[in-house]
């Protein structure tokens, strides 16, 4: 029984694994054609059709590079940084409700423990740039670690915020509840029951309205979290080279940058669970047409397969919003971005903490 537990954990660590690494030879093409989109090119086309296979190559150009070590770097802090900062990413998806019947541990705290354990990267990235021995790596990190800790702060608030309105810090639960199969009735804005109707009209971000500015703070704060552009000062090229991995190559380099983008999709679906419905899909039972029983539902294969593909395009979309992003608006300087945090998201998001509380105790009678 112990042996059966333990290969079905490393089924689904190695299932879970070969998803980030295809996701992320897809995602890395894709913003390299958005990109190209965007400033009027045509991207890569040489390796494969349309340039398909051209991630695929430079990821196994890079793989086989050198992993070099500096003379002046510290080899333990060097080594362990890479490690840490992907294991850190990782370990939050053990938390992540796939589709209905699909999660590896089904925490009753699961939102806090990801929220706890995605913290755990900063260590490693201060690590890799004072392991590193190098100053423009040491900058790199400094930035990073202020970036991310402070950062960290309207991302809880927030989804606290949206937890109090579902009741539950279990993700599993959260998903359940924005659903024609929630286990507690379902009211839009509070005063119409749209239990069995289910669809977009479910989901936290049309029940309660509130939660729009606390998606587009909860956004905005998840990309800077994940050091994508316009808070990509941590990795400043025009300023720092590359930043607190300057000095890494090979292998090293191939696993930082395969955190990025597994963070991108932790965060991406992690806002499609608390916003968007999660595996719930969008569409509405109406009148005899029971669109939302067709494709969604519990306890069957194709229930299963609706709602992993259901996730999946959500958390797609919001990934290829962080792309748009990124390729339109210019990098802010760092007093802009502490800012930005401190003058604007923070005091935003304990608005609408506050208001998430008189909302949900208005629902509950208490006010």
């Amino acid at each position: 029984m112990v042996l059966s537990s333990g290969i079905l954990v490393l089924i689904q660590v190695a299932a879970t694994f070969t998803f980030i690494a295809l996701f992320t030879l897809w995602a890395v093409y894709a913003e390299r054609k958005v990109s190209a989109w965007i400033q009027d090119r045509i991207g890569p086309m040489e390796v494969g059709p349309h340039g398909a296979f051209q991630t695929a190559a430079d990821i196994l150009k890079l793989i086989l590079k050198e992993s070099i070590i500096p003379a002046a770097a510290q080899p333990l802090l060097f080594i362990a940084a890479p490690i840490v900062i992907f294991v850190s990413v990782f370990a939050g998806y053990a938390a992540l409700p796939v589709g209905p019947d699909i999660i590896a541990s089904s925490f009753s705290v699961g939102v806090l423990y990801i929220i706890a354990i995605i913290a755990v990267d900063v260590i490693g990235l201060l690590s890799a740039g004072w392991g590193s021995s190098n100053k423009y790596a040491l900058l790199g990190s400094v930035r990073a670690v202020a970036q991310m800790i402070s950062y960290e702060i309207p991302t809880a608030l927030i989804i606290i915020a949206t937890v109090m309105m579902t009741g539950s810090l279990n993700l599993q639960v959260i998903a359940l509840r924005q659903g024609i199969f929630s286990d507690v009735p379902v009211h839009l804005w509070g005063m119409m029951d749209i239990t069995h109707v289910g669809g977009f009209l479910s989901w936290n971000i049309v029940r309660y309205p509130h939660l729009i500015p606390a998606f587009i703070i909860f956004f905005i704060s998840t990309l800077a979290e994940c050091n994508r552009a316009p808070f990509d000062l941590p990795e400043a090229e025009s300023e720092l080279v590359s930043g607190f991995h300057v000095e890494y190559s090979g292998y090293r380099f191939a696993v930082i940058f395969l955190a990025e983008y597994a963070k991108m999709l932790l965060v991406c679906l992690i806002g499609a669970i608390l916003f968007f419905g999660g595996w719930n899909t969008p569409l509405p039972n109406i009148g005899s047409l029971s669109l939302a029983e067709w494709t969604s539902g519990t306890g069957t294969i194709a229930a299963t397969l609706w709602g992993v593909c259901w996730l999946l395009l959500k958390g797609v979309l919001l990934i290829l919003l962080q792309m748009w992003v990124r390729w339109t608006y210019p990098r802010l300087r760092m007093d802009q971005l502490t800012t930005l945090c401190w003058k604007y998201l923070i005091p935003g998001s304990i608005l609408i903490f506050f208001l998430s509380g008189i909302i949900r105790l208005w629902e509950v009678g208490g006010l």
